[in-house]
């Protein structure tokens, strides 16, 4: 057991108390703001932001760019979000939970390429690419603005994206040193699994209450 313990956490022994702290605390809120999203609550904005807000503190002293550039951006786009989901499209309902329309398709595939090159830009700029992780990140931070985008505009296939970007950030957190957060994103696959079929469920009955 403790073997077990010693591989999954020897990383953290030269780390600061306070940071470790400042972790856990990050992924509490990130977890909270996930369940939240599945929920449909817009609590989900404001457990993020502080979520996000600890992760760029602590990415950019372990000098992690390309995560920190993605929790930078959750920020924005939280702030977004919280405007969105509140938004009221008549005089009684807010922005509803829909589908990606074709336009809505077009800007995904804009801002997962301007993001693949923006980033590379940044690493280029910073000789970042030292490790094959680096190209990983690179991917996986399209994947998640693209999802970040969605979920702002409250449009179903955000979860999708979610998934994609969970499951490749699992084993390379795990990779990277980082076991909590590693831990942290395969909960996120599996809430982000719920959370798309909850959404469905959402969907579908406005559906039915439409057609009726």
């Amino acid at each position: 057991m403790n073997q077990v313990f010693e591989v999954l956490f020897k990383q953290y022994v030269g780390y600061e108390t306070l940071d470790i702290l400042l972790e856990c605390i990050a992924i509490l809120f990130g977890l909270a703001s996930v369940i939240f999203s599945k929920r449909n609550s817009i609590l989900v904005f404001p457990t993020g932001i502080i979520s996000t807000l600890i992760f760029v503190y602590l990415l950019f002293k372990w000098s992690l760019l390309g995560d920190m550039m993605i929790n930078a951006y959750y920020f924005l786009m939280s702030i977004y979000g919280w405007y969105i989901w509140t938004k009221k499209i008549d005089t009684t309902h807010v922005t509803p939970i829909s589908t990606t329309t074709h336009k809505e398709h077009l800007v995904s595939i804009g801002i997962f390429i301007a993001t693949i090159v923006f980033v590379y830009s940044i690493y280029t700029l910073f000789g970042k690419w030292t490790s094959w992780t680096a190209y990983v990140d690179t991917i996986t931070t399209g994947v998640f603005f693209v999802g970040m985008w969605l979920m702002a505009k409250r449009k179903i296939e955000n979860w999708i994206y979610w998934i994609v970007g969970d499951l490749i950030s699992v084993p390379l957190y795990f990779y990277k040193g980082y076991t909590l957060t590693s831990i942290q994103y395969l909960i996120f696959t599996v809430i982000a699994v719920f959370g798309y079929l909850a959404w469905r469920k959402n969907l579908n009955k406005k559906k039915q209450v439409v057609l009726k």
